[in-house]
């Protein structure tokens, strides 16, 4: 009965095969939850795979709903002394649209397939990979101790894809049933496929539109052309006042007034690398003066994610009466969302462009959060992944990208640890979504060292985040 057993005990239950076996099975349920003829399939995801797991392993379960969500969310718990730690872990079993036709030759979303050192298919990190990992993990321990040493929850939801529309209110109203002390879940990348990480929050991230509507329907752009106003002229000018042109935010209260020291000091570890397939850094974009990690991590980035004008599939002779961009920011703690649009309509006003409409895209907003880096159940983690890997873990202050992390931190008032079994270049949310074997296989060795380690009592205190 030791931690050494416990992980090799995980590790073998990779290696035969049932942990690719049982994946397979997740991956095959299309949960897409942006499509609305996928709802029963939702519901099966809970009700058929997650809901019989956890409860062999002494869990107990119930189905969870509320008038604003997608689909239905799971609760578990499993509670073995009042007086131990209460971890919180958190997963969705909902993935984006699969994209059928654009996966390469041979690939399909909703088939597991092994290529090299890869397996392929919807979800495998996004997210349904990285919570039966930790699942998996809590089942080595559980049959190596005979117990956890822990109190532990766990939440499945099924409409992350669409926002986690409803968990908020859900959470509001069910503090006193998610109590808990920490929570420790997975989800998002590594910092490079390599290296074991740790995140402590996400950045927020708020989608907008811009429009422009001159007029109704085109008019000729030799009778007209010169005389009536282009309206992807006036866009294009409006965004450029928003952004320099190599990417340097102009609205300052979208920006941060620095970066804090403690976020410095463990970003300096820290080097973007995307792997073989990932993009190559445009070292001359984004905030001048900061390191790749700092602009990721630390920093705010504006990108306009489409744009139309006109009628760009048959280009027609007309000057267009409509302009449209769909645009987006991802903000760091210290920018407050409730002021970002309003601080662009200022801007624009300020700038000659009245006529651009400034409009949310969707309801939901993501927070910023970032646990302290010095936090010492950050410490105590960092330790244990150490511990099991032999490898220095990543600390990164937030993930870049966006997380309902905010209703953990600040709604349920837990400190948030994220230990990501993914790596930047796995195409989450695009064709060919990849898990690379050798990260399923560390992950599920570093989750039951860790879940191990809850159970020691060796643990730093336990008092709620202010």
């Amino acid at each position: 009965m030791t931690r050494e057993t416990a992980i090799a005990k995980a590790e073998s239950y990779f290696d035969s095969g049932a942990f690719k076996a049982d994946l397979a099975r997740l991956v095959a349920m299309p949960t897409e939850s942006q499509n609305p003829e996928r709802s029963d399939v939702l519901t099966a995801y809970v009700e058929t795979e997650m809901r019989p797991l956890l409860e062999s392993l002494g869990f107990t379960c119930k189905t969870l709903d509320h008038p604003r969500a997608k689909g239905p969310f799971l609760y578990a718990e499993r509670m073995e002394d009042p007086a131990l730690p209460t971890i919180l872990g958190y997963g969705h079993g909902d993935v984006i649209r699969g994209l059928d036709k654009d996966w390469s030759e041979g690939l399909s979303p909703w088939t597991l397939t092994e290529v090299g050192d890869r397996w392929y298919g919807r979800g495998v990190v996004d997210n349904k990979g990285q919570h039966i990992i930790n699942i998996s993990a809590l089942r080595a321990v559980l049959e190596t101790r005979g117990k956890l040493g822990f109190n532990a929850k766990y939440l499945i939801e099924m409409g992350e894809e669409m926002g986690s529309p409803g968990l908020r209110e859900l959470c509001s109203e069910q503090k006193g049933l998610l109590k808990s002390d920490v929570l420790i879940g997975s989800d998002g990348p590594r910092l490079n496929a390599e290296r074991p990480t740790v995140f402590l929050g996400s950045r927020g991230g708020v989608t907008f539109d811009l429009t422009i509507n001159a007029r109704d329907g085109g008019h000729h752009s030799g009778n007209w052309g010169g005389l009536l106003s282009d309206p992807a002229i006036q866009l294009a000018h409006a965004i450029s006042t928003i952004a320099s042109p190599t990417g340097q935010i102009r609205i300052h209260e979208w920006v941060p007034k620095e970066i804090p020291s403690s976020v410095r000091k463990v970003l300096a570890d820290c080097e973007v690398d995307g792997g073989p397939d990932g993009p190559s850094i445009d070292p001359e974009w984004g905030e001048p003066g900061l390191t790749p990690a700092e602009q990721v991590f630390g920093w705010c980035s504006f990108d306009v994610l489409a744009m139309k004008a006109g009628n760009p599939e048959t280009p027609v002779n007309a000057v267009p009466p409509t302009a449209w961009a769909r645009c987006q920011l991802r903000f760091v703690v210290g920018i407050d969302p409730e002021e970002v649009l309003p601080a662009l309509r200022r801007h624009l006003d300020r700038h000659g462009f009245p006529m651009v409409q400034v409009s949310k895209s969707r309801d939901e907003i993501f927070h910023a959060t970032r646990l302290d880096p010095e936090d010492p159940w950050v410490t105590w983690s960092v330790r244990s992944l150490a511990r099991t890997t032999g490898k220095k873990p990543a600390i990164l202050p937030n993930l870049g990208g966006s997380l309902p992390n905010d209703i953990f931190s600040e709604i349920l008032g837990l400190r948030t640890i994220w230990v990501p079994h993914s790596y930047p270049g796995c195409s989450q949310h695009a064709p060919n979504e990849h898990l690379p074997v050798a990260i399923a296989r560390e992950g599920l060795a570093m989750m039951a060292g860790l879940y191990w380690d809850l159970g020691t009592g060796d643990t730093p205190p336990l008092s709620r985040q202010a």
